[in-house]
């Protein structure tokens, strides 16, 4: 007799489900790690700008390119602020997906708890049928060796 967990499609939708959690957790993991690169590159952008309005603060500057530069960086000032609130977003979907991933490792896990001491439970008892096998046979050869 095959030993078959009776449990054992459930078991296999749970794992499914658990992959299925996986690839959307690194998906909104890969959304964060592009929106913050971004954020990064914008934030590096707009500090090197200052840099290079200060150098020429220095040796003098035309008031018109002061101003152009002024603007620009209110523009990528307005553009961070979305991109941070971007990272937020991604931030917080991607806590959820894990926070998710981890609920379906738990449940994979309580099946392939249950499946392991229901294994362990068939080989005792598939044990336990043999040894009474062995004395049946034991007494039965007795009785045939007696007569």
């Amino acid at each position: 007799m095959q030993y078959q967990f009776k449990f054992e499609k459930i078991l296999s939708i749970k794992e499914r489900e658990k992959d299925e959690a996986l690839n959307v957790f690194n998906q909104s993991v890969k959304r964060f790690e592009t929106a913050a690169e971004k954020l990064y590159e914008l934030l590096k952008k707009k500090e090197d700008l200052e840099t290079y309005q200060s150098s020429r603060l220095v040796n003098g500057l035309p008031v018109q390119e002061i101003r152009h530069h002024q603007h620009f960086i209110h523009n990528l000032e307005r553009t961070i602020e979305h991109y941070q609130q971007i990272v937020i977003n991604a931030r917080n979907h991607m806590n959820f997906q894990q926070e998710r991933l981890v609920e379906k490792n738990v449940e994979v896990k309580k099946y392939e708890k249950m499946k392991e001491k229901d294994r362990i439970s068939y080989a005792e008892s598939v044990r336990q049928e043999e040894v009474k096998q062995m004395d049946d046979i034991s007494i039965q050869h007795y009785m045939n060796r007696g007569n």
